[in-house]
């Protein structure tokens, strides 16, 4: 069997979508096409808005397109340990900080920084620094709320520069990027990885999955692109492999916003139950037939 290896990870907070439909077709029909094997992973850590019943409806639906997949499937929830391990690894790294901010103050002190020459603050990102130890020490006594950011400054430092973390697009950025790309971490600032309410955030718990289960290309929405810097970044800095990543095209509704949740995006449950079939699916994804 191709070491090849791809995966759909979707997060059980919601029903499945056509978009959703073309990720898991597309990264599905890949391994099929290269001999290799295609991985379900449940994104679970949010445990405040994953439900069981949304759980339940992605592997019916999943099954109704005709995809398969091993078992079991690998939850999140369910391998925390494996994520505390990486946090701890970057801490002992020192590239970890404790941010107090809460998103109210995280958003003002990026509109009082400094701009360049148009460029607007919504887009800025957040560039954090650790308390003095007095002050930070004074905070957890009294039991404040953090989340652990990763400083980009010191990150850079440990690996002498960015200009060595590359990686391989093989579909396309939002903006025709295709090849060879140098990573540009940067893009989403001091990213937060743990925080009280989630014990991990999304950018380790992939990182460290991906690795974990062999995944060999990851199969995604261009909306995912600029998340693959900062993961690039946390494969150097964990001395993690690096998948090779096919980012595609997203799938807009009829008033031109992209298909999603919060959108009102028709779910496969309901295309199902009006008689749609999965390989009317299909041709509505312009995919092939199966």
């Amino acid at each position: 069997m191709s070491g090849y290896v791809t995966r759909f990870a979707p997060s059980p907070t919601g029903l499945l979508h056509l978009g959703h439909a073309y990720s898991a077709l597309s990264a599905f029909d890949a391994a099929r096409a290269a001999g290799g094997r295609f991985l379900l992973r449940i994104e679970d850590i949010d445990a405040t808005r994953s439900r069981p019943a949304f759980e339940a409806a992605i592997l019916e639906d999943l099954a109704w397109l005709g995809l398969s997949w091993p078992t079991p499937v690998r939850r999140q929830s369910e391998h925390m340990a494996d994520y505390q391990a990486a946090l701890a690894t970057l801490r002992d790294q020192g590239l970890l900080y404790r941010c107090f901010r809460t998103r109210r103050e995280v958003l003002d002190a990026i509109a009082s920084a400094p701009h360049g020459p148009g460029e607007d603050a919504a887009e800025t990102v957040f560039r954090g620094a650790a308390l003095p130890p007095d002050e930070e020490a004074a905070r957890l006594a009294e039991r404040q709320p953090f989340a652990w950011r990763l400083s980009l400054e010191r990150a850079q430092a440990v690996l002498g520069g960015f200009e060595s973390l590359s990686l391989e697009e093989a579909g396309q950025g939002p903006a025709g990027e295709h090849g060879p790309i140098t990573a540009d971490p940067g893009l989403e600032g001091d990213v937060i990885l743990a925080r009280k309410d989630v014990g991990v955030a999304y950018h380790l718990a992939a990182v460290v999955d991906d690795a974990l289960q062999g995944v060999s290309e990851v199969v995604r929405g261009a909306d995912l692109f600029a998340a693959t810097h900062v993961q690039r970044l946390l494969q150097a800095l964990l001395g993690l492999p690096t998948p090779r990543y096919r980012h595609h095209r997203l799938l807009l509704g009829e008033d031109g916003r992209r298909l999603a949740k919060r959108n009102g995006a028709p779910s496969l449950q309901a295309l199902r139950e009006s008689g749609v079939t999965p390989g009317r699916v299909r041709a509505l994804l312009g995919l092939a037939p199966a």
